[in-house]
């Protein structure tokens, strides 16, 4: 998957064109944080990009923790920036 893939926006979602059942599943969690009609891409800033708040991280990886049966450790998350950042770690627990 090539850094900045970009997300199609179908039935009002973002989801990605092709299998990637971790990306889809993020794209689906930042939906309600896409302003304008923005693009969510592997290279979207979560925090800056989607304006989310240090709270909304941290409820955006519970989410995705529970979803994905992952624990993120907290030592992880300044290293978590963008979509495929995310993507990566989440795969790397996956297979831990």
């Amino acid at each position: 998957m090539g850094t900045g893939q970009r997300l199609q926006a179908v039935d009002g979602g973002c989801v990605l064109q092709g299998d990637d059942e971790v990306l889809q599943t993020i794209a689906a969690a930042l939906e309600p944080f896409r302003k304008g009609g923005a693009q969510i891409t592997t290279d979207t800033d979560i925090s800056q990009d989607l304006n989310l708040d240090s709270l909304a991280v941290m409820d955006l990886m519970m989410e995705l923790e529970e979803k994905f049966d992952v624990s993120i450790p907290l030592n992880l998350l300044p290293e978590v920036r963008t979509v495929g950042d995310l993507s990566a770690t989440i795969r790397k627990l996956k297979e831990a």
